[in-house]
């Protein structure tokens, strides 16, 4: 089990550490806001050959990014959205259950079924130069679209990270450092 708990603990340091871009993402998506509007408003010049155009698309490239890099992150660390009128008064080890049935039953297939659909999407957009349907927008659409690629490969990375951790939780083996990345609560 400590081999598993390690391989749980390493996925949750590279989420973390990709969560981290997610966040500079963040902080370009509002740089590139505040630039956009004083830009607009005021006429400052637009740098490096840039258009409105292009500068609107990368705020929704950096915002996307900024979810898709942090979506596994915010998995593990519980801020996902449940809904716990129940749950809350059951035993310890049934919300683990509930736990690694609902990975194994929803998040595991959902994951993998992301992954299938969205990498040919993602190859075809490459193969084919896929560019902005405006004139003067952002090339290289798939870059876009592989965020697609990412999310899922991440969200599939959590999920397996909060397997290891409910299978242990089951067996009384998750050690007290653990449970509330795994099951919520106050522990």
């Amino acid at each position: 089990m400590e081999t598993l708990l390690g391989i749980s603990r390493l996925l949750d340091r590279v989420l973390g550490t990709v969560a981290k871009f997610g966040g500079w993402a963040g902080v370009m998506l509002v740089l590139v806001v505040c630039y956009d509007v004083v830009a607009r408003y005021f006429g400052v010049p637009k740098p490096f050959g840039l258009n409105s155009t292009m500068i609107q698309e990368s705020e929704y490239w950096f915002h996307s990014y900024l979810i898709v890099l942090v979506i596994g992150y915010g998995y593990i660390r519980q801020a996902h959205v449940r809904i716990d009128l129940l749950r809350e008064s059951l035993a310890e080890s049934t919300k683990y259950w509930i736990e690694f049935c609902g990975i194994i039953a929803f998040l595991l297939p959902y994951s993998l079924l992301g992954l299938w659909l969205s990498l040919p999407y993602t190859i075809n957009s490459f193969n084919q130069g896929e560019i902005s349907k405006s004139q003067n927008g952002l090339s290289s659409i798939w870059m876009l679209k592989g965020g697609l690629v990412v999310l899922f490969a991440l969200l599939l990375l959590a999920a397996i990270s909060q397997l290891i951790k409910s299978y242990a939780g089951i067996r009384g083996q998750l050690p007290q450092d653990m449970k509330q990345m795994t099951i919520g609560g106050d522990h």
